[in-house]
């Protein structure tokens, strides 16, 4: 079986590899893509692959981006550390979607499927997946799946007051002032957040606009804010995002 891998983080496309070795007998992964455009480039070029194995959020975007700019025939197992898209991708006809880390148990369960579906793949609903996830407000993440021990607890964004992270551990503070560690790095969060609800502020908070209570000018660049829940961390607009900050201010609210 020739499987492409698309997997922009290196630990994980090496895990995915070995697992699928292990447990695919006669299984080739023939290419390992890590962005958008390398795999529409590639899908340009190569006959299409039996199986893809696809991460959601790539280096350069949503993967759903390259289902607009090539033809993607061939059966998709989509792999994230994301919940949101869950219900939608499996609402269309996709094959399996994996929770990061993978489950051996869970590949396997995905493979069987496989098996059992392949014949019927000569019209797969791709575009229907792409719709599916610009709906709603732009497709952006209304919850965020956290695991907190053996648990796992779904958190409105809504509800979220602000992100901030502190020794490289980010924390989520909600309307309630209640406290959560998140599996996002604010980098990650910036992806699925809605930009007209959320803000990043500087390198280490994103905020609500509705958790803004007063804003002071600290300099002719800088503007600080007063936020609620309130926070002892340093909450200052940094100096290049300050022009971008009173612009998103004036915007429409979501």
């Amino acid at each position: 079986m020739k499987i492409l891998l698309v997997e922009d983080e290196v630990a994980a496309a090496r895990r995915i590899q070995k697992q699928v070795s292990q447990i695919v007998k006669g299984a080739e992964i023939i290419d390992v893509l890590d962005s958008i455009e390398s795999t529409v480039r590639w899908f340009n070029n190569h006959q299409q692959p039996e199986l893809v194995f696809m991460d959601i959020h790539l280096a350069d975007g949503n993967c759903f981006e390259i289902f607009k700019q090539t033809n993607i025939e061939c059966p998709v197992i989509f792999t994230t550390a994301y919940d949101e898209y869950a219900i939608r991708a499996f609402e269309v006809n996709a094959i399996a979607y994996l929770m990061k880390p993978i489950k051996e148990d869970e590949l396997i369960a995905a493979m069987q499927k496989y098996e059992k579906l392949k014949a019927g793949f000569s019209s797969f609903g791709y575009q229907q997946l792409v719709e599916s996830m610009n709906t709603g407000k732009a497709g952006f993440q209304k919850r965020l799946l956290l695991k907190i021990g053996q648990t796992i607890r779904a958190i409105e964004i809504a509800d979220v007051a602000y992100f901030y992270t502190q020794d490289k551990i980010v924390s989520i503070i909600t309307n309630e002032n209640k406290k959560y560690p998140s599996d996002y790095t604010l980098d990650q969060l910036e992806k699925i957040l809605n930009p007209k609800m959320f803000f990043r502020i500087n390198r280490q908070f994103i905020l609500n606009i509705k958790s803004i209570r007063e804003m002071h000018v600290i300099s002719k660049s800088r503007v600080k804010i007063n936020l609620f829940p309130h926070t002892e961390h340093e909450t200052a607009v940094s100096s290049e995002r300050v022009a971008n900050f009173k612009k998103w201010l004036t915007e429409e609210s979501p």
